[in-house]
């Protein structure tokens, strides 16, 4: 999963973004330090695979991994090409879903790119622009199906139709991810790669105080929430200084600390959790001696599709798999155990792969 990191300068996306990934990205006080996107790698931390690494003890321990890309800061007319507008862009289209980093936080020495603090009039910036650069791309793509159309071929008609239609949507301000699309419509819509189908998750960066307060008693988040619920997008209340500082404690001092602020967990596992959610991901694991391992699918992929992420010819050659839920495994101590108990099956190729199985796959080619 890659996920790009996105707002307007100085809005805290390169602290939170080093942060979360101890990348070590520069974050200075002037629009435009991050130029060249900045990438982190980090490991989704999973208790499940802790645990098996403990009842199997092998080799090598291979936990899943998200690429968080940190992203050049954008300002008003970036579709035009200002700031670093055309860059910025073309690094939106490689990500799967976007963090956009939203500041709800008054800080009189950090000047923001616009004078004063607004999270809604900063949402509907970058929103614009995003708007703006897929009509240029939709437009483009028009007129060239519309000479096509000369030749007579009935797909470039069904194409000029769909173009249309996500055209008036643009043009309503309406992001492509919220236009109604048929599924087959939005198979041809994925070729296009528009900035604005990207699923997005606002991570609405509030000050170190506010982080403990009740949400609603926050009235930057609140416009910010109302706003994204029109949107159908997720929100991550978060405070980049707060994270900063977990970055640099042990483990229990950081367990302490959350207990302080009344949080459950830190920025990046409540950040994972939404990403997931939103891309409809899950993981399943699997286990042994020589590795254990987590793999990240789409939700509702069958055994053999599940397989093809290990390698193609598992899936070409899949005969059946082993399967024993999570909770099965570790109350029975071991696989043998479980196998003894009757909780391990053998799934053929209809099985629908679940959040925590733990596989084995039989496959022959």
């Amino acid at each position: 999963m890659k996920l790009g990191v996105i707002g307007l300068p100085n809005v805290g996306k390169s602290t939170l973004f080093n942060a979360l990934t101890d990348a070590g990205a520069q974050s200075e006080n002037y629009p435009f330090c991050t130029i060249e996107p900045n990438v982190g790698v980090v490991s989704v931390p999973d208790n499940r695979l802790d645990k098996l690494k403990e009842m199997y003890n092998p080799k090598k321990y291979t936990p899943a991994t998200i690429e968080f890309v940190d992203i050049a800061g954008l300002v008003k007319g970036a579709s035009k090409g200002e700031g670093l507008g055309n860059k910025f862009l073309s690094h939106i289209r490689e990500v799967d879903a976007t963090v956009h980093v939203v500041r709800c936080f008054e800080d009189e020495n950090i000047t923001h790119v616009d004078g004063n603090i607004d999270p809604t009039r900063d949402l509907e910036t970058i929103n614009l622009e995003l708007i703006f650069a897929d009509l240029d791309t939709v437009e483009k793509r028009l007129d060239k199906a519309k000479k096509m159309q000369k030749t007579g071929d009935v797909k470039y008609k069904i194409e000029i139709a769909l173009l249309t239609k996500i055209k008036n949507g643009l043009e309503s301000s309406v992001p492509a991810r919220n236009i109604d699309l048929t599924n087959e419509e939005k198979l041809v819509m994925r070729d296009l790669f528009l900035l604005t189908s990207k699923p997005v998750i606002y991570a609405a960066n509030v000050s170190e105080d506010d982080i403990s307060k009740d949400e609603d008693s926050l009235p930057l988040l609140k416009s910010l929430k109302e706003m994204a619920k029109k949107d159908g997008s997720e929100v991550l209340v978060v405070s980049a200084r707060v994270e900063e500082e977990l970055n640099q404690l042990s483990a229990d001092e950081k367990a302490m600390f959350l207990e302080e602020l009344g949080l459950e967990s830190g920025g990046l596992v409540r950040l994972i959790n939404k990403s997931y959610k939103l891309l409809g991901l899950i993981s399943y694991l699997t286990a042994g001696e020589k590795e254990v391992r987590a793999w990240t699918i789409e939700k509702g992929m069958t055994a053999p599709q599940a397989a093809g992420k290990i390698h193609t010819d598992f899936e070409r050659g899949f005969i059946k798999a082993e399967i024993v839920a999570y909770d099965d495994l570790i109350k029975s101590g071991d696989m043998q155990k479980a196998k003894e108990a009757g909780l391990v099956r053998q799934e053929g190729k209809e099985y629908i792969v679940k959040d925590g199985d733990v596989v084995l796959f039989k496959f022959n080619v």
